[in-house]
């Protein structure tokens, strides 16, 4: 098994995002809500995001990268704690988007997530933007 095998993403017929594919987004929970901002998903990840809280972050996800070209942000600036679980969702989402012709970025000017993505040798993967894209220039 190839360590990109990790972020194979099931089918939408395969386990819980056969759930979310062609609904509308998963309600907000404590972990995660969701909105539209102009050609964007973003995926607002909140509190805590480790073991027992990154599914609520995933079925965001999971939702948010279900079409075609989806283009994701995930905003974690108002995340406390970020652990290798979070890192986890955010690595198969991507991966999901990517297959789908779309993409996953993330937006975070949190110093201890950058030192975070830099030590899982993910900064490359995730190149942080300090905020969410506001003109047409900043969009692509």
């Amino acid at each position: 098994m190839t360590p990109d095998s990790y972020d194979r993403v099931p089918e939408p017929s395969e386990g819980p995002a056969a759930e979310l594919v062609g609904s509308a987004p998963p309600a907000a929970n404590a972990h995660a809500r969701t909105r539209a901002d102009g050609p964007f998903t973003v995926v607002e990840a909140l509190g805590e995001i480790d073991l027992a809280t990154a599914q609520s972050l995933g079925e965001h996800l999971d939702a948010a990268t279900s079409g075609a070209a989806p283009d994701v942000l995930v905003d974690l600036r108002a995340v406390e704690f970020f652990d290798c679980s979070g890192l986890r969702v955010l690595c198969r989402a991507e991966a999901r988007a990517r297959e789908r012709g779309g993409r996953l970025r993330i937006v975070s000017d949190v110093p201890r997530l950058h030192r975070l993505l830099a030590g899982a040798g993910l900064l490359h993967r995730f190149p942080p933007l300090p905020g969410l894209p506001e003109g047409p220039e900043e969009r692509t």
